[in-house]
């Protein structure tokens, strides 16, 4: 109860505890007040409202609450006390004050992280911040006023602005290198090895971790505890601290100078912890652009003089100081020495700012820079501070708004220039002899100029012309396809026959005089040059001309008046019709016309019955002479004979007549013209107003053409007029446009070119100026011509001469030496000698050595000389010698000459003296020199073609005519081949083989000789081949010809066209071949003979010959031509188509029935149609007789053997395009033919296709071949200036440019678009560094020193990498070049050695690898950067407290690379394994991975392996010691570990003992065994190949007990046999038995 008790009271005192803590920690909290999550955001200030400018006004702004995250909430969030104001007074600005003031801005700053992301919390970038700063100024003269004056006009812009860096980059170091060697070589001492920087922390990344390690050396027998007591146990160093500055004389140093015992001086500067290391090579710049124009100002070169003094002790190698007797130094170390007063940079005002670059504006939108300048009165001596920025530049004009425009430069051009088929001619084309008549394709041209555009001005053909730079745009198109018409002979139809005699339309009718006419039409008009179409009417006179006659249209049948036969009438119609067959009115018809009723007889049974008259057979001769008259014939035939008692048949000759045709004289008369006049003004039209206006559209007015008409006989020449119809003449008179007047255009002279602005030396040549002016339009019909002067040169005004400058030195001054009280203060020798100074005075002057402004030296007079140097006094412990004798003789060039001194005196005695240089030498002068060849020669050049302006055109072995583009040159007068120059250059050397000028050879340094430039020649192919015939028999063919290739092109000629297999190219047309051009043709049929009867069985009453009997005609084989037919053997003609000579025919004897021939077949529909018929009738001539009767009068027939073969048009190929013979390329035509196929597939004649119809399709079109045009090449540039003023490298260049690529089949462009030819050899001489030179401290062994490099003057080819490698030579070689020698070059560097037992730094490491900042492999960033770096090294550990610190710096670099960084990891090895970083070049570093990426060092297994006996295996499951046997869980964690039966305890129950042996855990030495192929996964599961395993047993099972079923079961032939003789047979015997 007790313990109860007071544990409730215990608890209930805790409980009052806790609550009074939490009412404390309330009151507390109250107390602190809680940070808001919001805030009150104010806007920028509005526009100063007021009644009037310059009137108190109010200004507004917005205020409104934000969330911490910069959401807008309500204001009640926020505090309404701290609400900022919104509004305030203000003073209205008038808008003139405005332009007052401006805000002055300055750049934004570099982005700072705010605040640094932790590396592993930043993805791909971290926020950041940039800042600037504002100033209000005056716009007048840039200065500072209040900033309010700029927030009365407008509102102040923003500061601040968020941007984006990327994530933060930790320092990246490399490893560490080798181990150095102990400090010391026996007792206590240390290691060290270090590692550098690689890349800098950036962007808030870790700092770089220490560059180095040390360590105590380990004591063995190489190095020892304790040194041997021989061996001092320390050794001493002379220090020597840094020279004071110096200072004047009568000033004596302060403090001791000699030995120092302070323990925390140690002699050394600790160089601060600073990432940047100032560097002393930015001393004067722009030197050479500036100087003073001040003359008469003589600048002070008086030097004053001092003296230095510095520190010496005597340290030992533990670091402490010691006596300075100790350090034994020979000679006595100097701790004084004299020096020259130093004196700054002396620099003049600015000058006044120069006008802003950017007056007007552009589309970048870039301000304009302006810059002042100030001149070096006074040059630094005695390490003085160094002359400041002497030009500074600023921008300007940064409102580029308010800038007016500036001018564009634009490309104008020519007119387009006439076309051109002559260049597109190949080599061996035989037409350029003469090209006049050459037509189709061809090119025209025009060149380009550049002028310049204003924005109040237009493009007018008045604009200057300017230089081609100034245009920047691509060049406008120069060459464009045209065409020249071909001209087209006049294509005519054949005559028509003659015409009959009529009357002339034109006159009245009277006499019998007329015309016969015979006309012929033009097929194709003429077109070009051809000559005019011949006349195409002719006529001769005839008489009794007619102009309307009546023609009989229909005959009714013959009426017999009594009975059926004997005379009757016969109704006919007629009508009035004129010569050519067209119906006219009868009052036409003059005469009176045919009676409308005529008399006709009708054939009685036994009368004779004959035929009608056949049609008048042509005129014989169309005209009548004294040797022929022209005769016309028609004839009718006996039907059918009569019988005795009735109407015979008329006799033979009555069935023939004949009648005289073409009695008219045979005289052709034909009028002829000839060819239209020019065309002239036309008077008369001025009164049309209309006409007038029309013809204006079309030209320059209407004009008239005249022509001469004349009558001429065709075999004679001109006869009257009235010999020729009137109807038929021509014209004399035809209106015609009149072309316009086209006058002369030039653009204006270009602006003079500029002279020289700069001064000339003496002598120099004078320079010329020129200008020039482009023609734009060539006169044409009768226009102003074009003036004669385009190009005009003048001299420029003779610049000013350059100035002569010069440095005058004064005499040398005695030489200085430290004061004798300097000396004895700090413990010297007290005799006067020693080496000093001395010094003398340099001014610069100018002519009449009037002084001058030390600037104009500078800048015009080179090198300033020396004007102070080290003497010697000689002191009485010093060698003495005599003086130098004369120097020997010269024994040649290249030999050397000597001179000689002696010792005098005790100076031959001293040990010392006697290592003097007694003898020197030099060589001696030589003048003898030699040319050198340097280098190969350069391409074979041709001669310059100068040209005006402009881009003129060249074309691949042909030229424009100059200053045109209007015409080709021919081939020969063409410079793309022929004879030229090549060059190369020589090198004068003298007798050292040393780089001269070529003066010094009599050279001009330039070798050339003639070459000679293969002109291209083109794919020659042989002439065209005659046609072949035509490829098809019949119908519709092909016929080709062909060209050979004869000569391949060569050196950029034409290429061949597209040749075959055969090295040919072919030309096909098509052809058209009559189907049967061999023909019977037969005369008409003869009358029907009947044979007489036999006398023996004729009676004696004479009887009619009819029935049967025989007509006949003549037949012959003709050839089918276009007017005539030819009359060939008869073996040319198809035998089987012969047709018959005689026939029998049938006379109708008396009484019978006689009928006329059949009519026409009537036309059969289209189609095959067996249900369609065709029929022909006859009339019946003659009735019958009483008992006969009249055969059939009407035939039909079926339409299916001549309507089921259909015939089509077939079209051929098109035949290759054709041009005119003298056209190149161009328009042409494509022609094929038509043929007409039966549905059978048989060729026939194309009149069967034409019954069915006209053919659709055109058999000619246009085509167009392309024009083989050449390469066309701007001219060749002006030869540019040498490439280098020195060297082996300089080389002058000119270029060219494609202006258009080769067409089809033209000359390709050449590859040579640039040529260089070498330029003089001239020896390059420059000032030369040498390598710095290794730490040396004057007089002692450690401490403050200088490295020093020299500064020589070399002679070289352009590198001086060489080779040839450079040669020093003397420095006046590099004055004279008035090369800037020391002036901002650092000869010497303060370093420091470190003494033995002192922390120092190392030197400078290498630069790193130039590292760009890059994310995923690019890289935002156009310059990367390089780091380097200086580690502490330790020598004993007393002086740890003393050591500096690490130091790195970084600069700017180009061409960097983006490095990436990934983790490495080693194999494992118990469980570990190394895992270091690697930079992507293969560099092991530390730093640069991401920590939160590291792979572990150290695998462990899970769950842990805490059973007994048990341990983490390699594959990071558990797994037992060697002797126990894994238990697993079913998931595959192992369970226990139980012992594996050994020989021991075989009889041991493994059951009974597995789960409760639990030994103890026993170390062995060696590790468990394990097995090759572990079962279970690293996460405990079991591997698939397990599985795989068992179902491999599982079937390996299965089949075993399959076979063991097929072997132990009974065979018949061994019932009986034993089991063991079964297995026994299995294993031994496993063939036939089983």
């Amino acid at each position: 109860m007790w313990f109860m008790k007071h544990g409730l009271a215990f608890v209930s005192s805790i409980w009052s505890a806790l609550l009074c803590l939490s009412l404390m920690a309330a009151v507390v909290g109250a107390d602190v007040p809680k940070r808001s999550l919001f805030s009150w955001k104010t806007g920028v200030w509005g526009v100063c409202v007021a009644q009037e400018c310059g009137s108190p006004g109010l200004q507004v702004r917005s205020v409104w609450c934000v969330h911490s995250e910069g959401w807008s909430t309500h204001q009640s969030n926020c505090h309404l006390s701290e609400r900022p104001a919104q509004q305030r007074t203000c003073i209205s600005v008038c808008e003139w004050q405005r332009q007052l003031f401006e805000w002055q801005l300055s750049p934004w700053g570099p982005c700072n992280p705010s605040p640094p992301l932790l590396p592993n919390r930043c993805v791909t970038a971290q926020r950041g911040l940039q800042r600037r700063t504002m100033t209000c100024v005056r716009r007048s003269n840039s200065t500072a006023v209040s900033i309010h004056v700029c927030e009365a006009f407008s509102p102040s812009p923003e500061l601040e602005q968020a941007c984006l860096l990327p994530c933060p980059l930790d320092c990246v170091v490399s490893a560490f290198s080798d181990w150095s060697p102990c400090s010391r070589t026996c007792g206590p001492a240390l290691q060290q090895r270090t590692r550098q920087v690689l890349a800098p922390p950036l962007y808030g990344g870790a700092e770089c971790p220490s560059l180095t390690q040390t360590r105590s050396c380990s004591h063995d027998t190489t190095h020892p505890a304790h040194c041997p007591s021989e061996q001092q146990e320390h050794s001493y160093s002379l220090w020597a601290g840094p020279w004071s500055q110096c200072r004047r004389k009568g000033t004596l140093p302060s403090g001791r100078t000699t030995v120092n015992f302070i323990n925390g001086l140690s002699g050394h500067k600790g160089v601060p912890p600073s990432h940047t290391v100032k560097r002393h090579s930015e001393n004067i710049q722009f030197e050479h652009d500036h100087h003073d124009h001040h003359r008469g100002l003589k600048a002070s070169w008086d030097i004053h003089t001092g003296y230095q003094t510095r520190q010496l002790r005597c340290t030992r190698n533990d670091g402490k100081n010691a006596m300075l007797s100790l350090c034994d130094h020979d000679p006595a170390p100097v701790n004084f020495r004299s020096c020259v007063m130093p004196r700054d940079c002396e620099v003049s005002d600015w000058s006044a700012w120069s006008p802003c670059s950017k007056t007007c504006r552009t589309a970048d939108q870039l301000p304009g820079f302006r810059s002042r300048k100030r001149n070096m009165k006074r040059i630094p001596i005695g390490g003085g501070e160094e002359c400041p920025v002497l030009e500074e530049a600023q921008t300007c004009n940064a409102l580029v708004d308010l800038l007016p425009f500036c001018p564009r430069y634009d490309w104008k051009v020519t007119n387009w220039g006439s076309c051109q088929v002559r260049p597109l001619l190949s080599q061996q084309d035989h037409r350029h002899g003469n090209s006049s008549f050459l037509c189709g394709g061809g090119i025209q041209t025009r060149e380009a100029y550049c002028v310049r555009i204003s924005e109040n001005t237009t493009m007018s053909h008045l604009s200057r012309p300017v230089g081609r730079s100034f245009c920047s745009s691509p060049l406008p198109l120069l060459i464009q396809p045209c065409s020249v018409p071909c001209s087209k002979p006049c294509r005519l139809s054949p005559w028509s026959p003659w015409g009959p005699c009529v009357h002339d339309n034109r006159v009245e009718h009277h006499g019998k005089k007329g015309f016969m006419l015979r006309t012929r039409f033009i097929v194709e008009e003429v077109w070009g040059q051809s000559e005019s179409c011949p006349h195409i009417t002719e006529a001769m006179t005839c008489h009794d001309p007619i102009s309307f006659k009546w023609r009989v249209t229909t005959q009714g049948p013959c009426m017999p008046q009594d009975g059926a036969c004997g005379r009757g009438t016969q109704d006919q119609s007629v009508e009035c019709v004129t010569v050519t067959g067209e119906t006219v009115p009868s009052v036409k018809c003059l005469v009176d016309p045919p009676p409308l009723q005529q008399l006709c007889e009708m054939p009685c049974p036994g009368d004779c019955v004959l035929g009608p008259w056949s049609s008048w057979s042509p005129c014989s001769h169309s005209c009548s002479d004294k040797y022929a008259e022209g005769k016309e014939s028609r004839s009718r035939s006996i039907l059918a004979p009569p019988t005795e008692q009735e109407k015979g048949c008329l006799p033979a000759p009555v069935l023939e007549q004949w009648r005289p045709c073409g009695t008219h004289p045979c005289m052709v008369y034909y009028w002829v013209t000839s060819v239209w006049g020019p065309c002239t003004p036309d008077l008369s039209m001025e009164q049309n107003t209309t006409a007038q206006e029309d013809a204006v559209e079309r030209g320059c007015g209407t004009g008239m053409q005249t022509r001469q008409v004349h009558c001429r006989r065709a075999d004679n020449g001109h006869v009257a007029p009235g010999r020729c119809p009137e109807s038929t003449r021509p014209d004399e008179v035809q209106s015609c446009t009149l072309p316009c007047k086209v006058e002369c255009v030039v653009t204006p002279f270009s602006e003079w070119s500029l002279c020289p602005a700069s001064c000339s030396p003496v002598n120099a040549t004078i320079s010329t100026q020129s200008r020039h002016r482009i023609i734009i339009q060539r006169p044409a019909n009768g226009g102003q011509e074009c003036p004669a002067t385009l190009f005009e040169e003048r001299e420029c005004n003779p610049p000013p001469l350059c100035p002569t400058y010069r440095w005058q030195t004064h005499r040398w001054h005695p030489c200085i030496l430290v004061p004798d009280s300097v000396r004895q203060a700090v413990g010297g020798h007290t005799e006067a000698c020693g080496i000093g100074l001395e010094t003398r005075a340099v001014t610069c002057v100018g002519v009449d050595d009037a002084p001058a402004d030390v600037a104009e030296c500078v800048k015009w007079a080179g090198v300033m000389p020396a004007a102070v140097r080290k003497c010697r006094v000689a002191c009485r412990d010093d060698c003495t010698f005599s003086s130098w004798s004369k120097f020997s003789y010269c024994q040649g060039c290249g030999s050397w000459r000597t001179r000689s001194r002696s010792l005098i005196g005790r100076s031959k005695k001293r040990w010392r003296c006697q290592k003097e240089a007694l003898v020197e030498r030099e060589a001696c002068p030589c003048s003898e020199y030699h040319t050198q060849v340097h280098g190969s020669w350069s391409p074979c050049l041709l001669p310059q073609q100068h040209h005006q302006t402009g881009f003129i055109l060249t074309r691949r072995g042909y030229h424009q005519s100059k200053g045109s583009t209007q015409g080709w040159r021919a081939q020969k007068e063409g410079k793309e081949c022929g004879q030229g120059w090549r060059y190369r250059a020589l090198a004068c050397l003298d007798h050292q083989e040393d780089l001269v000028e070529p003066a010094h050879c009599n050279s001009s340094g330039i070798e050339k000789e003639v070459c000679l430039v293969p002109c291209p020649l083109d794919c020659k192919l042989s002439e065209w081949s005659a046609w072949s015939s035509c490829s098809a028999p019949c119908g519709g063919g092909v016929k080709m010809r062909s060209q050979w290739l004869r000569e391949k092109p060569f050196n950029g000629g034409r290429s061949c066209p597209k040749l075959d297999f055969k090295n040919q190219v072919s030309e096909v047309v098509p052809c058209y071949s009559e189907c049967n051009p061999y023909v019977w043709e037969a005369e008409p049929w003869s009358a029907c003979v009947i044979d007489p009867p036999s006398t023996l069985n004729s009676s004696s009453t004479s009887q009619p010959l009819c029935g049967e009997g025989v007509q006949m005609h003549k037949i012959w084989c003709v050839k089918k031509e276009e007017e005539r037919r030819i009359i060939v053997d008869d073996s040319l003609c198809d035998h089987g188509e012969q047709p018959v000579a005689a026939q029998a025919c049938l006379l109708p004897c008396p009484g019978l029935c006689v009928t006329s021939e059949w009519s026409q077949w009537s036309e059969c529909p289209v189609g095959c149609n067996e249900r369609e018929l065709r029929w022909r009738s006859r009339t019946v001539l003659r009735m019958p007789g009483s008992g006969h009767t009249c055969p059939q009068l009407n035939q039909t027939q079926s339409c299916a053997n001549t309507t089921c073969l259909s015939y089509s048009y077939a079209y051929s190929d098109w035949s290759s395009c054709q041009l005119s013979d003298n056209a190149v390329c161009g328009q042409g035509t494509k022609t094929r033919l038509l043929n007409c196929i039966r549905s059978d597939g048989k060729l026939v004649e194309l009149n069967m296709c034409k019954e069915w119809g006209p053919s659709r399709g055109k058999l000619s079109a246009p085509c167009e071949v392309s024009c083989p045009v050449d390469c066309l090449l701007s001219d060749w540039s002006l030869w540019s200036e040498c490439s280098h003023t020195c060297g082996a490298q300089s080389q002058m260049s000119r270029s060219r440019v494609v202006l258009q690529q080769a067409g089809e089949g033209g000359r390709p462009c050449p590859s040579q678009l640039s040529q260089t030819k070498p330029c003089p050899i001239r020896p390059c001489y420059s000032w030369r560094l040498g390598e710095w030179s290794s730490c040396r401290v004057e007089g002692a062994e450690c401490g403050e020193g200088l490295r020093e490099r020299n500064l020589s003057c070399v002679v070289h080819w352009g590198s001086l990498s060489g080779p040839p490698f450079p040669k020093a030579v003397p420095e006046e070689h590099c004055m004279e070049s008035r090369m800037s020698k020391s002036i901002g070059t650092e000869l010497h560097q303060p370093c420091s050695v470190p003494c033995p037992g002192d922390c120092h730094l190392t030197e400078w490491s290498a630069w790193s690898t130039c590292q760009l900042l890059c994310l995923d492999g690019r890289s935002f960033e156009t310059s990367g950067r390089q780091a380097r770096s200086r580690a502490v090294v330790m020598q004993v550990p007393e002086s740890k407290d003393s050591c500096p610190s690490q130091v790195y710096e970084t600069r700017p670099c180009q061409g960097g690379t983006c490095l990436s960084y990934e983790w490495i990891t080693g194999g494992w090895r118990n469980n570990q394994r190394a895992v270091w970083c690697q930079r992507s070049d293969g560099v092991n570093v530390t730093g640069g991975c991401f920590l939160q990426n590291k792979p572990s060092t150290v695998r462990h297994c899970h769950p842990p392996c805490a059973k007994p006996f048990s341990f983490c295996t390699q594959s990071g499951v558990c797994g037992c010691e060697r002797g126990f046997t894994e238990v697993m869980t079913s998931h595959g964690f192992l369970d226990y570990c139980t012992r594996t039966p050994g020989p021991d305890y075989k009889k041991a129950d493994v059951k009974t003992s597995a789960g409760r042996l639990r030994p103890s855990h026993v170390q062995h030495k060696n590790h468990p065994r394990e097995w090759a192929l572990q079962p279970l996964g690293p996460d405990g599961r079991v591997r698939l190949w397990v599985y795989g395993l068992m179902a491999a047993g599982f079937i390996m099972i299965l089949l075993i007990i399959t076979m063991s079923f097929l072997l132990c079961k009974n065979h018949k032939d061994s019932p009986n046999a034993g089991s063991t003789q079964k297995t026994l047979a299995l294993a031994y015997d496993g063939d036939a038995d089983m």
